[in-house]
């Protein structure tokens, strides 16, 4: 079960988020799991910030493990993600999915403490995104050839696990 729940102004369409991490949870094999996904404002990120990861600032994303059933919890800001979208020149919404993978990624257990670490998972989180979008959507073609030369990436096999490669 997904359960999202959205503490604050922003429209999120819950269905997009249920449908990517379903497809997500589907990929690693992992769809008997509970996610929770939480949306939450600039003061309570940045309280939560500073006591986990010791930041006294608003971060995009947070997560954390659970206990079987239960894969976990990411909250998320949006206020954090719009900024980020504008600073890259991405939409809101594909801002916000690409961080909700990310979320997903730290739940399976990758880590971006090094350079190579975040710059790994930024490639994965990118993989996935091309190869589980909706098909009719610009770039097709390119991103049905890619998977297909992919699997490791796409398909049955899903995302590497981590330390895979």
């Amino acid at each position: 079960m997904i359960e999202i729940n959205n503490t604050t102004e922003y429209k999120i369409k819950n269905s997009l988020i249920k449908k990517t991490a379903e497809k997500f949870l589907q990929s690693r094999r992992l769809s008997n799991k509970d996610l929770s996904v939480a949306f939450i404002g600039d003061a309570k990120m940045r309280a939560l910030n500073r006591k986990y990861r010791k930041k006294d600032c608003p971060t995009d994303v947070l997560s954390f493990t659970g206990d079987a059933p239960d894969l976990g919890e990411i909250i998320i800001d949006p206020a954090q993600i719009k900024r980020q979208a504008k600073a890259s020149g991405n939409s809101f919404q594909a801002e916000l999915i690409f961080i909700l993978i990310h979320g997903l990624l730290h739940l399976v257990g990758y880590d971006d403490k090094t350079e190579k670490e975040r710059l790994r998972m930024i490639k994965i989180g990118e993989q996935f995104l091309l190869c589980h979008s909706d098909r009719s959507a610009p770039r097709a073609e390119r991103r049905n050839r890619f998977c297909s030369e992919r699997t490791a990436f796409c398909g049955k096999k899903g995302i590497p696990r981590p330390g895979s490669g």
